[in-house]
């Protein structure tokens, strides 16, 4: 796969590692697309950015057709710390 760019999937990049994870991809150029799937909307603007927000988690069917070509996801849903 030598040169092969990466498209990422995060859930949950509105939390701390998400966004962690999220600012990483961003910033690596062998990472081409990402795309983040919030339960609230991120305010994230950048040109490999895509962002679905999505309430449910336990259903993912209303939005399985915008999943298809990634090669990675990060799965980092959580509850908050505080």
């Amino acid at each position: 796969m030598a040169g092969k760019k990466i498209k990422a999937i995060i859930a949950g990049a509105t939390g701390m590692v998400g966004e962690g994870v999220m600012l990483q991809c961003l910033q690596n150029p062998d990472v081409e697309a990402v795309l983040i799937i919030n339960r609230k909307p991120s305010g994230y603007k950048h040109p490999k950015l895509t962002e679905i927000v999505h309430t449910d988690f336990y259903n993912l069917m209303p939005i399985e057709d915008q999943l298809m070509g990634y090669d990675a996801c990060y799965f980092c849903l959580g509850i908050s710390s505080v």
